[in-house]
Parts: C-alpha cells; sequence; structure tokens
C-alpha cells in the first residue's frame, strides 16, 4: 500500500511540473483582426479608432464597435502624433523580444517530456513485474501479528491434546530442563479430528501461550501452477522460521499437499509432489540443536503420505475426538462468557442435548440462541431460545410458510409417533426426547431421541433395537392408513445402511466374525476410489439376504409392538396434532402406559 502512495505521488509531481513548465504557451488573448497598415492608417482618418497599444513595430487596439485589431508599422515617425490629432487613447509596451533559441527548445522539449515520462513509465512497470515475478516463489508464511489473546484456558473439551500441546510449550520456554536429560525436541506435532474439533483454536492457543515467534500457512498456499514454487515456498517458510528460533510453524489443511504420493495427477512429477518431497527434506534436515516445532492440521489423516506420519517428521499425531458430556458442558461455558443468561438456562441439559456436536457446533448454538433472543428484543437468552437453536443446527429453521393438509399433517403425526412409542419400550434403543410435526429444513417432522450418555460401543442388540426404531414410522403408517408414503425414504437408507455395517463390518450376522469388502489404498484426489470386492458371487447373495433378512425381522418387530399399542398410537397421534410439538413433561405423560416387548413375547408363546 505505501509503494502505491509512493508512485501516485510520483506521477502528481510529473504532472505539476508539465503544467507549470507549458502554462504560459496555453494562456489565452484576446482574438485581434490582422489588418495592414494602409487600412489601419484609414480607419484613424476615419475616426473609427477607439484605443492603440504599441510595443516596438507591434500596433494592437480596439475600434470604437470594440473589435480587436492588430498590425504592424515599420519606419512611420509620425504615427504618434497623427494618433494623437484623432484623440486616441495611446499606450506604449516595451517591445517582445523574439527568442528564437527558447522558442526552439520549448518545442523539442515537450514531445522529449512526454516521451521521457512513458519511458519512465514502461520502466516502472517491467520492474513490478520482475519483482512479482521473483517473489512468486517466496514463502507466504505469515508471523503472528502482536500477542495472540488465545490461551490454553479458551480450549476445552480437549484435555489429553492439551497436556502434549503444554509440554510442547513447556520445551519452548524451558529447553534446558529437557536437554539436561537428554531428550529431544519433537519436531512435529500432527492435530487430527473431524472439522470443527478445535484444531485450529489449539494452534492459535500455542501461539498466545509459548511466547515464541509463530508462523501460520496453509497447505494450499505451497501447491501452484508453476513447476517449482510450492518447493521454493517451503524453503522459503523454514528459513523464516530458523531465523528467530526457538518458533514455531503451522501447518493448517496440510492434507492440501501432503496426500499419498504416485495417485495424484501427473504421476510422479505432480507439482504437489515436488513440494511435499520439499517439505520432507526439510523436516529431516533439521540442525538439532535448532528449536523449530512443525504443528499441522487436518481432518483427512487417511489420505496423508506414510513418510510424513513416521517417527522424525510428525512424532506425535494427536487425535481430537468430539467433545463428551463434560467436554461439551465446558465448550458452552467458555463460549457462554459475554452472553446474558437467563436464570433457567442449564449448561449441562444442553450438553446432553447436543451428543456429537463439536465445539464450533456448540458455539453456533449459542450465538444461534442470541440472535433468536435479539429478534424477540429481549435482554437475556433463555432455555427456550437455546432449545430451539439446538432444533435449527440438528433440523435446520423451522418452515412456517410451509402449508400442510390435514391429510398429510395425520400422516406425519403417526409416523412421528411410531418412532417415539418405540424408543420409549426398546431397552436398547435412544430415549426420546421431543417429537414434532413442524418442517423444519427438508424433513416434515422429526423426532429428537438423546442418548442417557456418551457410547463408543455399539452392541448388535442396540443396533437392532436402533434399525426397529427407525422402521417405527413406516410401519405406523402402513398399520392406519393402509398406505405407505415417501416420507420413510430417510428413516429406510439409514437403516439398510446400519444392516450393512452389521453384516460387512461389525460380524454381527449369520456369516460369522469377519469382515466383506476392503477399502482401495490408493488415493485420487483425496477420496478413496472405491470399494474392492474380496468375496465371490455367491457370498454377495448371502450379504443381500442376510441384510435382507435384518431389517425384515426389525420391520415384523416394530408392527408387533405398535400392534400392541395401537390405540396408544392413535391417541398420541391426535394429541400431537393439536398442539404439534411435544416434549418434557407433556411428551412423558403421553407415553405413559405403553405395552412392551415383554408382552409381545408372552402373547406369542
Amino acid at each position: 500500500m505505501k509503494a502505491n502512495w509512493k508512485n501516485i505521488f510520483i506521477y502528481l509531481l510529473i504532472i505539476l511540473a508539465a503544467v507549470a513548465i507549458l502554462s504560459p504557451f496555453f494562456r489565452s488573448e484576446p482574438r485581434a483582426d490582422e489588418i495592414t497598415f494602409s487600412s489601419f492608417l484609414d480607419l484613424v482618418d476615419q475616426g473609427k479608432v477607439s484605443s492603440v497599444t504599441i510595443a516596438g513595430d507591434q500596433v494592437k487596439g480596439t475600434l470604437t464597435d470594440k473589435t480587436d485589431f492588430k498590425t504592424r508599422a515599420l519606419n512611420y515617425p509620425n504615427l504618434v502624433p497623427t494618433l494623437r490629432s484623432k484623440g486616441i487613447d495611446i499606450k506604449i509596451d516595451a517591445p517582445v523580444e523574439s527568442n528564437w533559441m527558447w522558442n526552439l527548445a520549448i518545442q523539442l522539449l515537450i514531445p522529449i517530456a512526454f516521451f521521457a515520462l512513458l519511458w519512465f513509465l514502461l520502466i516502472r512497470q517491467a520492474q513490478n513485474t520482475n519483482q512479482q515475478a521473483m517473489s512468486f516463489g517466496k514463502s507466504r508464511a505469515k508471523p503472528a501479528v502482536g500477542k495472540v489473546n488465545v490461551s490454553f484456558k479458551d480450549v476445552a473439551g480437549v484435555e489429553e491434546a492439551k497436556e502434549e500441546l503444554v509440554e510442547i510449550v513447556d520445551f519452548l520456554k524451558k529447553p534446558e530442563k529437557f536437554q539436561a536429560l537428554g531428550a529431544k525436541i519433537p519436531k512435529g506435532l500432527l492435530l487430527m479430528g473431524a472439522p470443527g474439533t478445535g484444531k485450529t483454536l489449539l494452534a492459535r492457543a500455542i501461539a498466545g501461550e509459548a511466547g515464541v515467534p509463530f508462523f501460520s500457512i496453509s497447505g494450499s498456499d505451497f501447491v501452484e501452477m508453476f513447476v517449482g514454487v510450492g518447493a521454493s515456498r517451503v524453503r522459503g517458510a523454514f528459513n523464516e522460521a530458523k531465523k528467530q528460533t526457538p518458533s514455531i510453524i503451522f501447518m493448517d489443511e496440510i492434507d492440501a499437499v501432503g496426500r499419498h504420493r504416485g495417485a495424484g495427477v501427473g504421476g510422479g512429477h505432480d507439482e504437489r509432489e515436488q513440494t511435499l518431497n520439499q517439505l520432507l527434506v526439510e523436516m529431516d534436515g533439521f540442525d538439532p540443536k535448532v528449536n523449530i516445532i512443525v504443528i499441522a492440521a487436518t481432518n483427512r489423516p487417511d489420505i496423508l503420505d506414510p513418510a510424513l506420519l513416521r517417527p522424525g517428521r510428525f512424532d506425535r499425531q494427536i487425535v481430537l475426538d468430539k467433545p463428551d458430556l463434560r467436554g461439551r458442558e465446558e465448550i458452552l461455558k467458555i463460549h457462554a462468557k459475554g452472553k446474558p443468561l437467563a436464570k433457567d438456562v442449564d449448561l449441562n441439559m444442553v450438553a446432553r442435548r447436543c451428543p456429537g456436536f463439536t465445539g464450533a457446533d456448540l458455539e453456533n448454538v449459542l450465538n444461534e440462541a442470541a440472535i433468536l433472543a435479539a429478534r424477540a428484543d429481549k435482554k437475556e437468552i433463555s432455555m427456550e431460545e437455546i432449545e430451539e437453536a439446538v432444533d435449527r443446527v440438528i433440523a435446520g429453521p423451522e418452515k412456517k410458510s410451509r402449508v400442510i393438509s390435514d391429510e398429510e399433517k395425520s400422516i406425519i403425526a403417526h409416523h412421528e409417533v411410531g418412532h417415539a412409542i418405540l424408543s420409549k419400550i426398546l431397552p436398547q434403543a435412544d430415549s426420546v426426547h421431543k417429537i414434532s410435526i413442524l418442517p423444519r429444513g427438508m424433513a416434515l417432522g422429526y423426532t429428537l431421541q438423546l442418548p442417557l450418555q456418551d457410547k463408543h460401543l455399539l452392541s448388535r442388540a442396540e443396533v437392532l433395537d436402533q434399525i426397529t426404531v427407525m422402521m417405527g414410522g413406516r410401519v405406523a403408517e402402513e398399520m392406519i392408513f393402509n398406505e405407505v408414503t415417501s416420507g420413510a425414504q430417510n428413516d429406510l437408507q439409514r437403516a439398510t445402511g446400519m444392516a450393512k455395517q452389521m453384516v460387512c463390518e461389525f460380524g454381527m450376522s449369520k456369516l460369522g466374525p469377519r469382515t466383506f469388502g476392503r477399502k482401495d489404498r490408493q488415493i485420487f484426489l483425496g477420496r478413496d476410489i472405491g470399494e474392492m470386492k474380496d468375496y465371490s458371487e455367491e457370498t454377495a447373495d448371502k450379504i443381500d439376504a442376510e441384510i435382507s433378512s435384518i431389517i425384515d425381522s426389525c420391520f415384523k418387530r416394530a408392527r408387533e409392538l405398535l400392534t400392541l399399542n395401537r390405540e396408544k398410537l392413535s391417541e398420541i397421534a391426535k394429541i400431537l396434532r393439536e398442539k404439534e410439538t411435544l416434549e418434557n413433561h407433556a411428551l412423558g405423560e403421553a407415553l405413559k402406559g405403553l405395552r412392551g416387548p415383554e408382552e409381545s413375547s408372552a402373547k406369542n408363546s
């Protein structure tokens, strides 16, 4: 920006100088008709001349009709007496000296100045282009400006990762404590986790805690269409960091440059691969005494080249999982700072309502709640706004303008109540928290299930109960209306996918404890090419049959349970049509008196 202002100032000076030089030649003078000296004398004799200005042999004047004229008087000594005798106003000026050398210089100066200015502009443009070309391969690593106002206190839900990073910060601050015991500084840390789990936030916290130069760069900054630019920028980034050791280099989205070699466009000569090779060399060629740590973040660790992940490069690989219940509550407390919360807000309850949410999702929930409170002109954020914000994040905004007929509303109500009843009575299913027939996002209605606690393992009984709950909507429609609709499309898709996982991935079927199908590990443009069949066509038929068997048995089980509670199904659906949403105490009251699976078993026996 400073260079642009400097160029503008130079151009203004050149323009002002040109105007100052050329302005005398563009001064406008009153236009005068040139006449002969004889005509001038005749006009004098006729008394038509009003005033005259004499400068040497140049005579200029004005006629009585206000017309200007000019002429030349050579060797006419009686001119002044003649004019005086006619009473003409006379003015004498100094004679104008004709300097032909100056005139010639001016005539030459104008084109010379024009071409000099043009040459100057062309040279400047060429120099700027050359500088841009020379700086094209320079590092784009940006040092942190000023003090970063993020610390480990601002990060929650990833306590194990924080412990690892606190140790790195301690090493940078007090390297002698570790060197005294022969410990070497880790060369690289790889932060892996789903989007929104706080990888970049942790890197910023390191910058705020370490008190050392912190250089950040994105993986995509290394990739250009010109050969060698990426490798040059890698060298530049590490050279900048070496000048200010101890220091930290943070590479966000490293999968843009660190993908598996040999599978990119262009084979082994792909520009991305040359950049990766240079990165591998730089990380392995550190001077042991140079305290530089490379921290990288990615949500696709499966596509990274194995050479990046070996000890000596990224020594530590830190996985950032989605936060558990306690972590979610701590994250909510951090994001609630500066927001006026009402007394009825229970962040623990909010955390329970948000299983599987990442830190970014939880931040979005409180932000949406604040927007809703401001929209309603409230001074505080209440639990009502927060619960509405959770629903928005899960299912999308409420579609109040969507008009639904009474018949469709009845179908949707029975569909959602079918899910809710099975969620309530099946022992391994997640408990139902809310049912609604108000359209949200792409859904015409939805049933919100919440687990009582965070789960990391699924048993066979839990999976079967989940599939049975998914079948509840379709079964309820068929039982009450003797017809099926497209509303169960998403339920059927999820149920089929889960049944396939039981057979092909979890080993929870009659085909035994084995998996079917494997992923091809050759990565192309960041995605798996596809699933490779490692089984015969006969086994494929058995897999299809087993998936169908699981779906059919869950469908039959759902039908038996809903048949036992048919009257309750219609009763709750009627209440739901009237109130449109059931949750908390009202939902609990409506679901009382249901008949469970044990009654169905007794009836069948």
